[in-house]
């Protein structure tokens, strides 16, 4: 299990600063010369069927960051194919990135792409997703067991709100190849299990993060349970919405207290709806630029500042780290999201969500 040894980053690291570059299409930009750009940067992100925050968020923002460095970049997306992943990591290598930053689909496949970059005197940052027995030179995310932690003390309180002592709660989790997944249970296992009152009726992991085929899993456990379940643990928005299609359909939405998580566009509707608890809000913003800021670095030759090291039990090794804060969102602060830039109020607030934005205070 991974363990911390760091004091979190309340604010993301600053980003070393060069030339402005224009990009010269979607993927990647042209460097605007001088000291800056020293380098090629390539990121490969995971799916769009996890979470659309890979596409909406943190493609926006690193390309933002890496056009105020001046240097070229090219970041790409496997949609979840593992072969798409390690095709696109031999082209971003043969094309001549000196920094590779990845969001693993699993640790076999990431490790590989890491050790190959390695060899070859690639600098490695592990985006988000820590690569166990992976080789990567720095790891950039949010204290992933912070995250699971807020997401139990969230259905907690909603099911308290709801005057239930007792309950019999479902887990659904992410995928089992992702470490992350792994850390998010630890937190919220490890404040729902300590309730007395709470029974945990189902406890299912979600291949790939599929939302369609969690819609099928909660399906199978709410015919089980014979539809006597309190309250579902559901790890991030997708999930989550998974299961309130579910809910819906059998006239209980709004009665069954649901989580989530990467404060969606979905799961805010949903919160402001009354059909979901909670949501964590990670600031993707300030992950992106931590670890822009890190590769800008490693692009100039230089070592990146971190706050400290996660370990790697597979590996054996402390990675040095920047871990950063999440926040619980409710119905009460969802405002807080929209004040960010995170998601816009012409997103969130359309149709019938233009009245329940108003009362939650966005215009």
């Amino acid at each position: 299990m991974i363990r911390r040894s760091s004091v979190l980053l309340a604010a993301a690291l600053p980003l070393v600063l060069g030339l402005t570059a224009c990009g010269s299409d979607g993927k990647s930009g042209s460097t605007g010369g001088g000291a800056a750009a020293k380098g090629k940067i390539g990121v490969i992100l995971p799916d769009t069927k996890s979470s659309a925050r890979w596409e909406t968020a943190d493609r926006r923002y690193l390309e933002d960051a890496f056009k105020a460095a001046g240097l070229p970049y090219d970041i790409q997306n496997a949609q979840g194919d593992k072969a798409q992943f390690q095709t696109i990591a031999d082209q971003m290598l043969t094309s001549g990135v000196t920094v590779l930053m990845i969001v693993n689909l699993d640790s076999g496949t990431g490790k590989a792409v890491l050790d190959k970059a390695k060899q070859q005197g690639v600098a490695t940052i592990d985006y988000d997703r820590l690569t166990l027995g992976g080789s990567a030179k720095y790891y950039v995310s949010f204290d992933n067991v912070a995250v699971g932690r807020l997401q139990g003390e969230g259905l907690q309180k909603c099911l308290t709100a709801d005057g239930k002592d007792s309950a019999r709660i479902a887990y659904l989790n992410g995928s089992p190849t992702d470490n992350n997944a792994t850390l998010f249970k630890e937190g919220y296992d490890g404040v729902l299990s300590k309730v007395s009152g709470y029974t945990k009726v189902a406890d299912q992991s979600v291949p790939d993060w599929d939302n369609q085929q969690a819609g099928t899993i909660f399906e199978q456990m709410y015919t089980q349970q014979s539809g006597k379940i309190d309250g579902v643990l559901a790890a991030n928005d997708g999930l989550g919405n998974a299961v309130i299609s579910v809910l819906r359909k059998n006239g209980v939405n709004g009665k069954v207290p649901v989580t989530g998580q990467d404060a969606t566009v979905q799961g805010l509707q949903n919160i402001l709806s009354g059909d979901q608890c909670m949501t964590v809000y990670k600031a993707v913003k300030k992950e992106a630029d931590a670890a822009a800021a890190l590769a800008v670095s490693l692009a100039g030759g230089q070592e990146g500042k971190t706050t400290g090291t996660v370990h790697d039990p597979e590996g054996n090794r402390d990675v040095p780290s920047v871990l950063l804060e999440p926040e619980a969102i409710t119905k009460e602060n969802v405002k807080t999201v929209v004040d960010d830039g995170f998601v816009t109020k012409n997103e969130l607030c359309t149709g019938e969500y233009a009245d329940k934005c108003a009362k939650a205070g966005i215009s």
